[in-house]
Parts: structure tokens; C-alpha cells; sequence
């Protein structure tokens, strides 16, 4: 009988679903940046403009953004979304320069500091990305965007007692945001402090409830203390969750459900319908690595 021991491995997010976070703040900031008073037409096509970007139509953002700052040079904002759209297209140098001027026109926003995280995160310059972020929150310690990006940096780094008090700190600036909590459960397990991570959890579920994020860690926090079957059932509505990530996961792990009480063979086709949906799913790697 196979009983593989549960391996935590993270769900974090990755800098292409950071941009939306990003998009979030732009759109939600478009009036405040400014000295001056902003035009309205400024602040309206801005606000256009990140919705057409936000919608991927990445020629109407770029084209009201421009206009945008026609209206209002020195609009950071839309300076920023203008760099998102360059960033989104795979123009970096472009990007960076409009980020750059962002920052330049007022460093005392967090948008720019963080939009340059984000570039520097897909170029893979992790040191760059780090210290961008840090100065996000710097300027505003409750820019979560930023501060959520470098706990999932430090994380996959394996810096995971940093990224561990970052993700707590999360909790502290919105408790409703269920991606702060799993950051900081995936964190606590990483360290094998299993106690903690299941009282994080707990509290996580009286904040939000039955979030489908949560319930997932509910799965593995079964897994780990080998209640095969109860963490099978938990899983299988998130087998059709429309997240397509969840619902990886959640045949990886009913995978390792299947597996740990010995069939092998249902293990392999959870594991292959976690491939389908995930190519490189590591939950399911495993599965098949030890079931094969």
C-alpha cells in the first residue's frame, strides 16, 4: 500500500495575476496623483483605459491612456496603466520607461515603486523585484498589492519565515482577502508549523467561510493526518470549480487521497485529470511518480 506523506506545495500567485491588483489601484486612485487639479476627461479616459486593459484590449487602453496623459502630463496613474499595457504586450523597455516617469513625476504613490516590481518579476531579477516592493509599502504600508508580491516572492525563494510575516501583516490590512490567509497557512507548513497553519486556518474559515481556497487547505490538512477519504469528498465539488488552478489541484490531491489508501490505479487517473488541466502539476507528478 502506497501512504505518500502530504508535501505542502503552493498555489501563489504569479506577477501575470498581480497585474490585475495593479489595474485595481489605478483605476481606483485615477484622481489623486496630481498637484494640479485633473481634468475630468484626463481622469475618464483613464479609467476607460484600464478597463479596455483589464478586458486584454490592449489597443483602446493604449490609445485612451496616451490621450489620457495629452490631457494631464503629469498624470502618474495613467502613466503607470500606460506601463502596464507596454508590460502586457512584452515591450519591458517601454514599460520601465513609463514607469520610470511615473515615479519620477511623484514617488511618494506606491503604484510606480510596485509597477516596477512587477517588471523587474518578469525579467526574473527577484533582488530588483524585492526591493521595488519594499518601497510600494514604504511609501504606503497598506498597499497590499505590493506587499502580497513580496511574500510570494520571498516564498518561492524559500524565505518562508519572511514570507510568512509578510502574508500576517496581510492578514492585518484585509482580512478578506482569502489569498493573504493561504499565503500565510502554505508559509507556516513550509516551516513544519503544522499547529499554527491549522489555527491560521480556522480562523481564516470563521472570517470567510467555506471560500473554495480554504477548502482545499481543509483537503490537505485532512491528508496530513491521513483521513483519505474525507479529504476525497471535500475535494470533489472542486473538481468543476471554474478556477481552473483549483480544480488541478484538486485531482492532484485526490490523487494523493486515492494513492494513500492504496488505489493505485484510481490514483494515476486523478493524476492524469490534474494533468489535463496542468501539464506540470507537481501534486500530480508525485502521484504518478509513486504510483507508476
Amino acid at each position: 500500500m502506497v501512504r505518500p506523506r502530504f508535501v505542502p506545495v503552493a498555489r501563489l500567485p504569479a506577477v501575470a495575476a498581480a497585474l490585475a491588483a495593479a489595474l485595481v489601484f489605478a483605476f481606483g486612485a485615477a484622481a489623486c496623483s496630481t498637484s494640479a487639479p485633473l481634468p475630468p476627461r484626463a481622469a475618464q479616459l483613464n479609467r476607460d483605459g484600464a478597463l479596455a486593459l483589464a478586458s486584454g484590449d490592449l489597443a483602446t487602453a493604449g490609445a485612451r491612456l496616451a490621450l489620457a496623459i495629452e490631457y494631464s502630463p503629469r498624470f502618474v496613474e495613467a502613466y503607470v496603466n500606460l506601463g502596464l499595457v507596454e508590460l502586457r504586450r512584452g515591450n519591458l523597455d517601454l514599460a520601465y520607461a513609463h514607469f520610470k516617469k511615473a515615479r519620477d513625476l511623484n514617488p511618494d504613490l506606491p503604484a510606480p515603486h510596485h509597477a516596477l516590481g512587477l517588471l523587474f518579476d518578469q525579467r526574473d531579477l527577484g533582488k530588483d523585484a524585492e526591493e521595488h516592493y519594499r518601497m510600494a509599502f514604504k511609501v504606503d504600508p497598506g498597499f497590499a498589492a505590493a506587499r502580497a508580491n513580496l511574500g510570494r516572492r520571498l516564498y518561492q525563494r524559500g524565505a518562508f519565515d519572511d514570507a510568512r510575516e509578510q502574508f500576517l501583516r496581510l492578514t492585518e490590512i484585509d482580512a478578506s482577502d482569502a489569498s493573504s490567509w493561504t499565503g500565510l497557512v502554505e508559509s507556516l507548513l513550509r516551516l513544519g508549523r503544522e499547529g499554527e497553519a491549522d489555527d491560521a486556518l480556522g480562523r481564516a474559515r470563521e472570517k470567510l467561510g467555506d471560500r473554495a481556497e480554504l477548502v482545499l487547505l481543509v483537503a490537505r490538512q485532512m491528508l496530513r493526518r491521513g483521513a483519505f477519504e474525507d479529504a476525497e469528498a471535500v475535494l470533489a465539488p472542486l473538481t468543476a470549480d471554474p478556477d481552473h488552478a483549483r480544480q488541478g489541484a484538486a485531482w492532484g490531491f485526490i490523487g494523493v487521497a486515492r494513492a494513500g489508501r492504496g488505489d493505485c490505479a484510481s490514483a494515476r487517473q486523478a493524476a492524469r485529470e490534474a494533468l489535463l488541466v496542468d501539464r506540470t502539476d507537481p501534486v500530480a507528478a508525485i502521484v504518478v511518480a509513486r504510483c507508476g
